[in-house]
């Protein structure tokens, strides 16, 4: 099978599958590839998408990823405004508002739209970034990870024009915003796709029960310095008037 190195994607080449569907030729498969990247609790979500239309079609094709996050993730939405402003990322949280804070347990599921920009790479490629970060979770008795499954997102396309190659994978009509900017509702196209990898699976650091004791006592110490030397400084080189 040919690969698709101007892709870019470290370690995973494209694979492009030409099959026909009742004989009809112009049925090639459409690929998603999707890739975690970054350490810690702070990652890079990275998706690529291949129609498989010439560069003329796919030009005139807009394409939304919808994924459903678990409670173990959520997104910034101060995050994704500011990479929006710097033309980076384009994406919204369906949901009216974000507890930044919450640990896993407390948390809960929700879904983000990703419009993928064209690839320059790639003549019918497109592709997006969002950022994902890790909530914290219970400390266990003897585990020190925990592991998020992020599943397979749901592929949107919307086109000017019907292609044969994408009614092929067509399986039902939707409804979304059109853009982050134009909030009115369009029509989608969700599209059956081929995924390299099945779901992405994160590993995130997780606390010993063990250790909760020694964490509180070693906080609170240091909570009393800190706070003791933040008094000294202040009794030392402020200026106090009656």
């Amino acid at each position: 099978m040919p690969s698709f190195d101007c892709l870019g994607f470290t370690g995973i080449k494209w694979i492009f599958i030409h099959f026909s569907l009742s004989k009809d030729t112009n049925c090639s498969e459409i690929i998603l590839i999707q890739e975690i990247v970054k350490d810690g609790f702070h990652r890079d979500l990275l998706v690529r998408v291949k129609l498989g239309t010439n560069v003329e079609k796919s030009q005139t094709c807009n394409v939304l990823i919808k994924y459903h996050l678990p409670m173990g993730l959520y997104v910034d939405p101060y995050e994704l405004a500011s990479l929006q402003e710097h033309n980076v990322t384009e994406a919204m949280i369906i949901q009216d508002t974000v507890d930044l804070e919450a640990p896993d347990y407390l948390s809960e599921e929700f879904d983000v739209f990703v419009y993928a920009k064209s690839d320059s790479q790639c003549s019918d490629c497109f592709r997006t970034i969002l950022p994902i970060h890790c909530r914290y979770h219970q400390p266990e008795e003897k585990e020190e990870k925990a592991f998020v499954v992020v599943k397979n997102p749901e592929l949107l396309v919307s086109c000017y024009n019907d292609f044969p190659s994408l009614n092929c994978w067509k399986q039902s009509e939707t409804e979304a915003p059109c853009s982050v900017r134009n909030k009115r509702i369009c029509q989608w196209n969700n599209m059956k796709y081929k995924s390299v990898n099945q779901n992405v699976m994160l590993q995130v650091p997780v606390g010993l029960r063990v250790h909760c004791l020694l964490v509180c006592v070693m906080t609170l110490l240091i909570t009393v310095l800190c706070s003791g030397l933040i008094l000294r400084a202040v009794f030392k080189h402020g200026h106090f008037s009656l």
